[in-house]
């Protein structure tokens, strides 16, 4: 990490939450508001998962004035960066916390889709794991529901536990109008021009399972979230048009086929007595 170097314990410690934030390889990370640090409510359980866990906390909220050699200074601070990971967690989750990574995600700090089809969509960062030191942070888009490695190597050593596994699922769920429509663009190899012949046949399989199910999503009144929802209900609407056409055509067909009936049987048995 990087360190003041010519500063003065006080002054280092005075400002060490942004001295931590404008660090290399945080920027993923939100600034705690100094209220909810100091909420011993928001550090339940956290004093058993960090090591000199007073002296970390100290360190955070700007209070540490502790005289120490460099050695324990170096494990404190290393504590200090782990707790505030896991209080961060906690913090992103709250409305104050989802307002401010939200003005993250929208100047895209979390970098963007590498995915041609989502065009540059921006990204979250997620956890596969709750625990700590299991598994490392990774970057979820909402267009293509996909989690990607982050591209710098300062930020794919973050722990995921940092950013939790709900985080980004609440921040749709608060602001559903960020909820992007899903597309169904799709890559379709080709040689010359020509489509893949076993490729095509598969794509033309799965968009045919798909319209159906999204008919019969439509159906049931349940939004697939697809985009060209409103064409689909456009072609429906032709269709039954054109059913209900059919089956007024084929109704007057059989009326008339009725009317028809007796009295060209009753022709023939006029002529039959005549003859």
């Amino acid at each position: 990490m990087d360190d003041y170097g010519t500063e003065s314990d006080s002054d280092y410690t005075s400002y060490w939450r942004d001295w931590f934030i404008s660090s290399r390889g945080n920027e993923y990370f939100c600034e705690i508001d100094e209220e909810y640090l100091t909420d011993r409510f928001n550090l339940t359980g956290l004093n058993t998962e960090v090591q000199y866990y007073q002296y970390a906390l100290d360190l955070v909220t700007d209070v540490f004035d502790l005289d120490c050699d460099d050695e324990m200074r170096e494990t404190i601070e290393k504590s200090a960066r782990h707790l505030y990971g896991l209080v961060h967690a906690r913090y992103i989750v709250s409305t104050r916390g989802l307002s401010k990574m939200l003005e993250k995600y929208k100047k895209a700090d979390f970098g963007k889709c590498p995915r041609v089809m989502c065009n540059s969509h921006p990204l979250l960062p997620m956890g596969l794991s709750d625990v700590p030191n299991l598994k490392p942070v990774k970057l979820y888009c909402a267009r293509c529901e996909d989690t990607y490695n982050p591209k710098s190597s300062r930020h794919a050593s973050i722990d995921g536990a940092y950013f939790g596994t709900s985080f980004h699922n609440i921040l749709f769920q608060v602001y559903p109008a960020l909820v992007p429509a899903k597309s169904t663009e799709r890559y379709i190899p080709r040689v010359y021009g020509f489509k893949v012949h076993a490729a095509a046949a598969l794509v033309r399989w799965q968009n045919g399972v798909r319209d159906s199910m999204r008919r019969r999503l439509r159906k049931m009144e349940v939004e697939s979230g697809f985009n060209g929802e409103d064409e689909i209900e456009e072609e429906e609407e032709e269709e039954e048009e054109e059913e209900e056409g059919d089956d007024q055509q084929l109704a007057e067909y059989r009326g008339g086929a009725a009317a028809a009936g007796p009295s060209g049987l009753g022709g023939d048995s006029q002529m039959g007595s005549v003859a």
